[in-house]
C-alpha cells in the first residue's frame, strides 16, 4: 500500500495554496518560510509532481496542484468537522507534551483517536521541558529530564539516545562516511541552537571534530531531521524520536552507537489526583507503545 504524505505537509500545502506566497504562508503557519519551502519541497518529492510554479513575483499553482486544492480543502473540513463533533459529545482529556517529543506522541494520539474515537484528547504543546499541575489544568503530560520527584506519579518511557543519521543517499555518496573521521567532512546538522548533542556523542565515541562549530543550527528536531534526510548533511537526534525514520529507510545510521545522556521522557499526572478510567488506559497504551520501541 502507498505511503500517505504527511499531515503537517498537506496542512503546509494548504495555507500555501490559499495565498501562494510562502512569506505569508510561513506567517500564518507561525513557522520560518524555509521550513515552508521545504515541507511543500517534500511533498512535491513524495508525490513526485510540482504543486507550484516559482515566480518572481510569486507562486502559482500548476495544473495538479489545482486539482489537489480542493480536495485537500475538503479533507481538513471533514477532520475539523470530526473533530467538533467528536469534542462536543464529550469532554476531552487534557494532555501537555514538549514539542521535541511530537515526532513520536502525535502520530501515536493518532492512532490512539482511530481506535478510541469516544475518548477525545487535547494536546498543548509547548516548549517547557515540565508541567506544574498547581498552575496548569492538565489531566496529565510528557515531561524531559531527569525523573519527576515533586507531587506527581510517574511511568517511565524511553531513555535519551543519541547517535547520528543521515540519508542513505549521503552515506552511499562520493564523499566517504565510514570512519569518525569522515564526519569532518560533512555539515553537521544541529537540532537546537547550541551544539551541545553532537559534543555529548562525539566525547563518547572519543574523537575531535574542527567542524563542529559550522555546521547548521534548527529549531527542531523535525526541521533538522528533514534536512537530513534530503542529503544536505548528518543530523544528531534522539533513537526512539527518530526510530520510525530510521524503519522506513527515510534515514540511516552511519555509526552503531547511541549515547544516554542520562534524560529521559515520562508521563506523568498530579500525585492527588485520581485518574479516570479512560486517561489510565491512554498512559497505559502509551508505555505500551514506548516498551515496543525498546532495544
Amino acid at each position: 500500500m502507498k505511503r500517505l504524505p504527511p499531515l503537517p505537509a498537506l496542512h503546509t500545502f494548504l495555507v500555501t495554496a490559499q495565498c501562494c506566497n510562502f512569506t505569508k504562508a510561513a506567517q500564518q503557519l507561525h513557522i520560518t518560510q524555509g521550513a515552508v519551502s521545504r515541507q511543500i519541497a517534500g511533498l512535491e518529492d513524495h508525490l513526485g509532481y510540482t504543486l507550484f510554479v516559482r515566480q518572481a513575483r510569486g507562486l502559482s499553482l500548476t495544473s495538479q496542484g489545482r486539482d489537489l486544492f480542493p480536495r485537500i480543502q475538503q479533507v481538513f473540513a471533514l477532520i475539523d468537522e470530526a473533530v467538533e463533533q467528536v469534542g462536543a459529545k464529550r469532554e476531552a482529556l487534557q494532555l501537555k507534551a514538549p514539542t521535541c517529543v511530537m515526532r513520536w506522541l502525535l502520530p501515536r494520539l493518532m492512532q490512539w483517536q482511530a481506535q478510541r474515537p469516544d475518548v477525545p484528547v487535547e494536546l498543548t504543546t509547548t516548549v517547557q521541558h515540565s508541567v506544574d499541575f498547581r498552575r496548569e489544568e492538565f489531566d496529565a503530560a510528557v515531561v524531559y529530564g531527569p525523573p519527576p520527584n515533586h507531587g506527581v506519579t510517574y511511568q517511565h518511557l524511553f531513555d535519551e539516545q543519541l547517535t547520528p543519521v543521515c540519508s542513505p543517499q549521503l552515506l552511499a555518496g562520493t564523499v566517504p562516511l565510514q570512519n569518525l573521521a569522515d564526519l569532518d567532512r560533512h555539515m553537521l546538522l544541529h537540532p537546537t541552537r547550541d551544539q551541545r548533542d553532537w559534543e555529548t556523542w562525539l566525547k563518547v565515541a572519543g574523537v575531535s571534530l574542527a567542524n563542529i562549530s559550522k555546521g547548521q543550527h534548527f529549531e527542531t528536531l523535525d526541521l533538522a531531521m528533514s534536512v537530513a534526510s534530503q542529503g544536505t548533511g548528518v543530523a544528531i537526534g534522539d533513537w526512539a524520536l527518530i526510530a520510525e525514520d530510521l524503519a522506513n529507510g527515510r534515514l540511516v545510521m552511519p555509526f552503531d552507537l547511541k549515547v544516554p545522556t542520562g534524560q529521559a521522557y515520562y508521563l506523568v499526572q498530579p500525585q492527588r489526583a485520581v485518574p479516570s478510567p479512560e486517561l489510565r488506559e491512554l498512559l497505559d497504551w502509551l508505555c505500551g507503545q514506548a516498551a515496543d520501541r525498546q532495544v
